[in-house]
This record gives structure tokens, sequence and C-alpha cells, in this order.
């Protein structure tokens, strides 16, 4: 059972979903996407710690009054979800989008943080040849709507072994999503080409940071995530071989292994060794 909430913060309203107990950790979803992507991570890790999962302002259930974004604001509304529940301090775990919202999180709050996890996501800003993307991406939103965009984006983001053995994975994300406003997809595009690099974070930051690679990941390949796992000072890093972009749903029962793992080294990290 969890317990379903809102708060308004900064005009959005942000719904959230809670459940569990123990040390607190926050599961960030990514691009056209909602706290559904995390639904299997969230009934699992509920079990041992207390598991928030929000809906980013304009998905799910969380409404948008404007579309102009950044990392940063969404960072803000996350800590605001941590003030309203009188918690100190967090693990957050963010896939892809979110991951570039829990680095602006831990670069505004670092006090408030006790874990970060890169789910296929990076430090690094858009490349040019990324932007460029991106912003073809918003023309064709615009020309062609959602439903189309998502049609034709979202199978890209599963390997090619849940392509040919699990299709019916793909075409319930693709369906599940089919409904998302243009101008919120249009407002995380224009959010994430904006963004700046944040590999200075990993540099300097001192809590534990979890990187989860997808083998076959075609949006942040392996080779673009692999030298950062050398910047902060405790990494963990766990490569999924089966996997592309969605490796929560791709490979759940490995997924859901390796952050209650990174958790609960976490929440040891901080209590200390047992004397």
């Amino acid at each position: 059972m969890f317990i379903e909430k809102t708060i308004t913060t900064s005009g959005q309203q942000w719904y959230y979903r809670k459940a569990g107990k123990g040390t607190a950790v926050i599961l960030v979803h990514g691009f056209a996407e909602d706290s559904q992507g995390w639904a299997l991570q969230q009934e699992f890790l509920q079990q041992h710690f207390t598991v928030i999962v929000p809906d980013l302002p304009g998905s799910g259930h969380s409404t948008a009054d404007s579309f102009h974004w950044s990392m940063e604001t969404f960072a803000d509304g996350i800590h605001q979800i941590l003030e309203e529940e009188q918690i100190p301090a967090a693990i957050l775990i963010g896939h892809s989008m979110g991951g570039y919202i829990s680095l602006a999180f831990a670069e505004k709050f670092p006090q408030k943080l006790l874990g970060l996890g890169l789910f296929h996501s990076t430090a690094l800003a858009d490349s040019e040849e990324r932007k460029n993307i991106r912003r073809r991406g918003i023309e064709f939103i615009k020309e062609h709507g959602a439903a189309r965009f998502l049609e034709q984006a979202t199978p890209n983001l599963f390997s090619e072994l849940t392509r040919k053995d699990n299709p019916e994975l793909v075409q319930q994300v693709t369906d599940r999503y089919a409904g998302f406003h243009p101008q919120s997809l249009i407002g995380y595009y224009e959010a994430m080409i904006r963004r700046p690099d944040r590999t200075a974070i990993l540099q300097a930051i001192t809590q534990p940071v979890l990187f989860v690679i997808g083998q076959h990941d075609a949006t942040i390949p392996p080779d673009q995530v692999l030298p950062q796992t050398y910047l902060p000072v405790f990494s963990f890093v766990e490569i999924l071989n089966n996997s592309g972009h969605m490796g929560m749903l791709e490979e759940t029962a490995r997924a859901n292994q390796l952050l209650y793992r990174f958790c609960d080294a976490c929440q040891t990290m901080v209590r200390g060794p047992l004397k």
C-alpha cells in the first residue's frame, strides 16, 4: 500500500506516492514517463526503505501552469517534497532526465543527499549533435503531435533483444504515454538542451554514486558513461547486459537487487561500521 499526496511549489502541483519505512529513497522518472515507470522498483524497495516516487510537472497526475522548466526548478520541487515529509536527507535515483535532475539536486542541496544514482544517465551536457536531435524532435512534435513522436521514439529505447523477445512490453510503454501533452515534451527537451555540464559535481561529491549502464543503450551509450565512473570518491558501477535505455523494465529483477544493494550501502555508510 502507498499514500498519495500532492504539494504545490513554484506554481506547479506535484503528485507523489509514498510507501514503506526507513531510509528515504526518491525515484525520479525520465523524459516522456511518469512515476509508473518505477512501479516495480517501488513495490520491491518499499519493503526495505521509505520510497517516494513523484510525477514531474506535466507528467502523470502532476499539473503544469507553465512549461518553462529547468533541472534546477525540478530539483527545488523534490526538495519541497522532503520538506513536506520532514525528511532530513534522502537517496536520489534518477532515470535519464531524472538523473539530470538528481545532479542538479546534488549541486543545490548536497547536505540533503545520502547517495546519488544515475540510472541510464550522464553528468555531461548535451553535445551540439544531441541538441540538434532534440530540436528536430521539438519540430516533429509541433507538426505531428506527441503520440506520433512517441510511437517512433519509444522502441529505440529498448535493446534489440527486448524488441524481439518482448514486443508486448515495448507496445505497452508506447501506449501508456500516447496521451502525453505535447508542450510537456517540448518543455522537457528545452530544459535538457539548456542544462549545464555537471561532471564537477561527480568530482566533488562525497556521497556514494551509482552508475547503471545499459550495454545496448543507444541514447546514453556505455562509452559515454564509463569514464565518469572514475570521478566520484565512491562509485558503484552496474552494467545491464541485456538492456537498452529501460533497464528497470528490461531486467527488472536485477535492477531491483542492484538498487537495494546500493541503497543499503548508502545507509550503512551513514551509520558507519558496526562496532
